[in-house]
């Protein structure tokens, strides 16, 4: 079982890493990576309270895959973001790989994500606000960048309280 422990924390040069996609004949490991996925981000909830997604390499699978737990379950492979919009907000930021600290940054406020579902079907999903800035927080990861990466200034750092 994954738990907290297991998620790669700031620092680990796992997390700066491109991954690589998911390939087709590799569908049959899709059920046990999520499962790992979903195990650690439920520890995360219990522990510090929030979690709606978790990118593949936070736990070291180097691959182009994201889970979230939104409304329902969503597998994410080899995902495109397209058409991102114009329109910007910012916020504070947090991640599972250094669940204390937040970080101010800027997202798009729409955008339309493409990628491959668990059946390797493809899927197109035009989200907005919190859930465009999900997207885009994990799609990050699969390219080796973190919001810290992404800060405003120098001054978009604070602790949890």
């Amino acid at each position: 079982m994954k738990t907290i422990h297991d998620i790669l924390k700031l620092g680990d040069p796992r997390l700066y890493e491109v991954c690589e996609p998911v390939l087709e004949e590799e569908l049959d490991q899709v059920p046990e990576w999520t499962q790992q996925l979903h195990e650690a981000m439920e520890d995360i909830r219990k522990v510090y309270g929030f979690g709606r997604g978790i990118a593949a390499p936070q736990l070291g699978i180097m691959k182009r895959m994201f889970y979230l737990n939104l409304d329902k379950p969503y597998i994410i492979l080899n995902p495109e973001i397209i058409n991102p919009s114009e329109e910007e907000f910012e916020l504070w930021d947090d991640c599972m790989s250094f669940p204390n600290l937040l970080v101010k940054v800027k997202r798009h406020q729409s955008l339309t994500l493409t990628y491959r579902d668990e059946n390797w079907k493809h899927q197109e999903w035009e989200v907005s606000g919190a859930e465009s800035e999900l997207i885009q927080h994990e799609f990050d990861h699969l390219n080796g960048i973190l919001c810290t990466m992404r800060a405003i200034d120098q001054k978009s750092f604070r602790w949890k309280e």
